[in-house]
């Protein structure tokens, strides 16, 4: 899979999520029917927005974006559908093209972050189980604090 192709796919997954949470914030709050579409899709949101964060900074390294635009993709998270334009903005920008540089056969690393990148490319399967592990660990501990809406009460 190639950054393009990864990103692509966790930006329409961020999107589609984020209309199943407003889904359930309209049942809850408007029509007052059920709370469950939020606990469905505010969990199904909170975890890919967390695989989309994680996706992000990864190609983030790979395609050497500027702070600027690794920082846009990042906050294209928060607002409602953004990662839609923002994908296609980056793709006509050319700034998704190309594979993994620091994959098997390619570029030396340079620094921590691209020797973790490195590793990760060379070693996929023990590093998806970390990657889901992290993300399952960062997951479980919001889901521990329960609802944003509690955590300050």
């Amino acid at each position: 899979m190639s950054p393009r192709t990864l990103f692509r796919a966790v930006a329409l997954a961020e999107a589609a999520t984020w209309t199943l949470l407003l889904l359930g914030l309209f049942l809850k709050y408007v029509t007052h029917t059920t709370e469950t579409g939020v606990s469905i899709g505010g969990g199904l949101h909170g975890f890919v927005f967390l695989c989309y964060v994680a996706s992000t900074c990864f190609i983030w390294v790979n395609q050497k974006w500027s702070a600027g635009t690794g920082l846009l993709a990042l906050a294209s998270a928060v607002v409602p559908y953004a990662t839609v334009p923002v994908e296609k903005m980056l793709d006509r920008r050319g700034l998704l093209n190309g594979g993994w540089r620091l994959a098997d056969g390619g570029e030396a690393p340079r620094g921590p972050l691209e020797l973790a990148q490195a590793w990760v490319l060379r070693h996929p399967v023990p590093a998806l189980a970390v990657v889901l592990a992290g993300v399952a660990a960062v997951f479980g501990f919001l889901l521990f604090l329960g609802p944003p809406d509690t955590w300050l009460t």
